[in-house]
């Protein structure tokens, strides 16, 4: 569990996030959606704490870093690793043994190339497999279908409702609507900081025609298309 109490970032005089409060529980799946700049990467890296903030994270792992899996939409890897190593660099950073990496490796990647040749597909599933097989308790993945192709995109989700029966806690951010109506229990709307809605399951057929209403409204017709 994740319980984030008052919550504020700010970048000198532009405020990213305003009195952001959410819970996420086991054994749940939360989508986080809004526009780009909404503040949802700069959200993750608060929970990651990989920024300063106001107000309070609270879990039952302590410290969460250390159960939890991030996933960036640019993951980073050094110049001169490759596959394999990043994977194993991944675990002994948890301290896990990590056996038959050939036989986990799910998405064939080139595992003894250099990850910094990867295409952003690949790198980002090389990110997603470290972090599954690091056993965190807590995922953040932002992002996670952008670039990745559709074989993998069906792999992703089998993934993350497994996390779910797993009891672990997911969060997501996607542009791709549907895969959060296929994966998710809970949608929150970002916007410009702030948390402006929570939609549950049955609802999300509403929020996808509110968010397309808010975003296309009539800027297609002043195209003037023909």
């Amino acid at each position: 569990m994740i319980s984030i109490h008052n919550l504020s970032k700010n970048f000198g005089n532009i405020q990213a996030l305003e009195n952001i409060n959410i819970q996420f529980d086991k054994g749940n799946v939360y989508g986080i959606v809004g526009e780009n700049g909404a503040g949802k990467t700069t959200l993750f890296k608060c929970i990651a704490g990989l920024e300063n903030y106001d107000g309070q994270i609270n879990s039952e792992f302590k410290p969460l870093k250390n159960y939890l899996g991030l996933l960036l939409t640019e993951p980073f890897f050094f110049s001169k690793i490759t596959g394999r190593e990043y994977i194993q660099l991944l675990c002994n950073a948890r301290k896990k043994e990590i056996t038959k990496i050939d036989d986990k490796n799910i998405f064939d990647l080139p595992l003894n190339q250099y990850a910094s040749t990867y295409s952003t597909g690949m790198k980002k599933k090389l990110a997603l497999l470290a972090i599954l097989l690091q056993k965190n308790q807590c995922f953040i993945l932002d992002e996670p279908f952008n670039g990745v192709d559709i074989h993998s995109n069906i792999i992703i989700v089998d993934l993350i409702h497994k996390l779910k029966a797993l009891n672990k806690t997911v969060i997501i951010s996607s542009h791709i609507f549907s895969t959060l109506s296929d994966t998710c229990d809970e949608i929150f709307l970002l916007k410009e900081g702030k948390i402006v809605k929570k939609v549950f399951r049955e609802n999300f057929n509403a929020l996808e025609l509110e968010m397309r209403e808010f975003t296309i409204g009539n800027k297609i017709e002043k195209l003037e298309l023909k």
